[in-house]
């Protein structure tokens, strides 16, 4: 019993240090995909910034989450605080594809025509290399630990990974061929995915009750 306590306690603090990543990454990817989003009046880029500031809200109740943990608190705080971290992500991944949804349209029908974004490139990229990995250590976490809250924050992770692809396929379609209107189209792409991980955070939370 003791070396699977300490065992668990090691997960969680493994688990911490992967979530404190996820924090300072998605800051910095935030403010560069917001930045680069709209000097290139990219939707893709700026929709794709959103969603790293809801991984960043995410992460951060996440953190605090398995902080409560790590100092021993009882079964039913822990539950409570995850099932408030699936809700709170199922909203706000709702909330982003009617954003994306919204403003994609306006581009494809509105004035005004994408610009090139190297930054915006160079960042998809980036992200498409670490989102998987930095997921994959969360979902060993969340098994060894256990925790449901940081394993739908680990697929939230992997909807970034999602969203990096989408994004570096428009921007790159606009690089080389001039394609302005796969920017919007990309941005489009994205929201199945944002519907589905908002349905599992609201009603699959409820399923689980």
């Amino acid at each position: 019993m003791t070396q699977s306590n300490g065992g668990t306690r090691d997960w969680t603090r493994i688990g911490l240090w992967l979530v404190a990543g996820t924090i300072a990454y998605n800051f910095v990817e935030a403010g560069l995909a917001l930045w680069s989003g709209v000097v290139a009046h990219s939707i893709a880029l700026v929709g794709f910034g959103l969603d790293s500031i809801i991984e960043l809200a995410a992460a951060s109740v996440l953190f605090w989450r398995l902080r409560v943990e790590a100092r021993g608190a009882g079964r039913e705080i822990v539950e409570a605080a995850e099932r408030r971290v699936h809700r709170f992500v199922g909203f706000t991944f709702f909330a982003l594809a009617a954003y994306v949804l919204t403003v994609a349209i306006w581009t494809l029908v509105g004035p005004g025509e994408p610009e090139e974004s190297l930054v915006g490139i160079i960042l998809a990229v980036a992200s498409l290399i670490v989102m998987p990995l930095v997921s994959w250590g969360k979902l060993r976490a969340a098994r060894e630990i256990p925790s449901s809250a940081l394993r739908a924050e680990a697929k939230e992770t992997l909807a970034c990974s999602y969203l990096s692809f989408a994004l570096l396929l428009g921007l790159a379609a606009n690089a080389v061929a001039g394609w302005w209107w796969a920017d919007p189209v990309a941005a489009l792409l994205m929201i199945p995915w944002l519907v589905r991980e908002g349905w599992e955070g609201v009603v699959g939370e409820e399923d689980e009750d």
